[in-house]
């Protein structure tokens, strides 16, 4: 069509569409248009990523979730071929963090480092959450599995689980103390789990953060501590701590001659603190399908691999959909876990 026909097809266009209305028009419109290419859709997953990712880790700098992702930030980077940026959003237990990646747009954008605690614990242990884990966020890998380890100073008279457990009965119920990082922790919930488990009545002994449980076990003003393998390895190995147990369900890399629960005799003592990946619900499949095989190629790296044995994580890697899956099996788990005992923020 030349030009002049084409003027003269819209002139006599606009003339039918004020004789036939809007109906006219739209169906006009289609038919110039024609078909929308799919490749036109496409086109954002295809080109992402084109700018800098932020990296979102909800807790301070120098901990063990900020140490993962400034492991993985620059293997991500490379990958990728655009830099990630490791930004700590600190505060309210870790939901300042996922809520503001849950808020973010869905564009792959914004990662977070995704924590046990505010996916699975908090919206049940807090009165309320700005988020909604389940809803509002997708999953792309889990990258741990820390299991916890039951400590005693090494001047305490048990050497194992059972021993432990006849020497708390043989005292009055409560007088036996135990540390957390504070309520609805997974160091308090593995002491409520234990209890319930093995019958006894520990007293439970919240503090803020690990650091000083770990100093007030070691000088004596608490009992016992059940603590994330990577906290405590060093001062166990250094002998300042006994190991009788750990609540994985293998036994831990970092403390390979340490039973599991369940090879002590007490089988359902099972609790982990995990982390994993996770976007902005609606965020592209194929952005999450990417961004999920990038990360499980990095895990297939030993250098990796012998950095998260360090830390006290087993390596996991698989698909989105196992992600999701663990998140919605503890949200039940540990949500039950802390109804049952009563824990609150406070």
């Amino acid at each position: 069509m030349n030009r002049k026909r084409m003027v003269n097809f819209a002139h006599g266009s606009v003339l039918r569409i004020a004789r036939g209305g809007w109906v006219a028009c739209l169906a006009l419109l289609a038919l110039a248009v024609g078909p929308v290419p799919k490749a036109a859709f496409a086109q954002t997953d295809a080109s992402w990523p084109s700018r800098p990712i932020r990296f979102i880790v909800p807790y301070p700098p120098a901990g063990p979730t900020d140490l993962m992702a400034r492991i993985l930030a620059p293997r991500m980077q490379q990958a990728l071929g655009v830099t990630v940026i490791v930004d700590n959003r600190a505060g309210a237990a870790g939901n300042i963090g996922t809520d503001m990646v849950a808020k973010s747009a869905p564009d792959g954008y914004t990662l977070l480092l995704a924590a046990s605690g505010p996916m699975a614990v908090n919206p049940t242990l807090m009165r309320s959450t700005p988020y909604n884990p389940l809803r509002d966020l997708a999953p792309v890998v889990q990258i741990s599995a820390f299991p916890l380890v039951l400590e005693v100073p090494v001047a305490a008279s048990p050497k194992t689980v059972r021993e432990f457990v006849t020497w708390v009965k043989a005292r009055p119920p409560g007088s036996v103390s135990y540390g957390s990082a504070g309520n609805g922790t997974p160091q308090h919930l593995a002491g409520a789990l234990f209890d319930t488990v093995a019958g006894t009545t520990l007293q439970h002994v919240p503090y803020k953060g690990a650091g000083p449980a770990l100093s007030d076990l070691m000088g004596g003003q608490i009992s016992a501590m059940f603590d994330i393998v990577g906290s405590s390895v060093g001062h166990i190995r250094g002998g300042k701590l006994r190991a009788l147990a750990v609540t994985g369900q293998q036994r831990s890399q970092a403390l390979p001659s340490v039973p599991t629960m369940a090879e002590a005799g007490f089988a359902g003592v099972e609790i982990q603190a995990w982390h994993g990946i996770a976007v902005a619900a609606a965020t592209p499949p194929a952005v999450v399908a990417r961004l999920n095989a990038v990360l499980v190629k990095i895990f297939e790296d030993a250098e990796v691999r012998a950095r998260w044995a360090e830390i006290g994580s087993d390596v996991v890697a698989g698909t989105p959909a196992q992600f999701g899956a663990l998140i919605r099996t503890e949200s039940t788990r540990l949500g039950k876990l802390v109804h049952d005992i009563g824990a609150t923020e406070d």
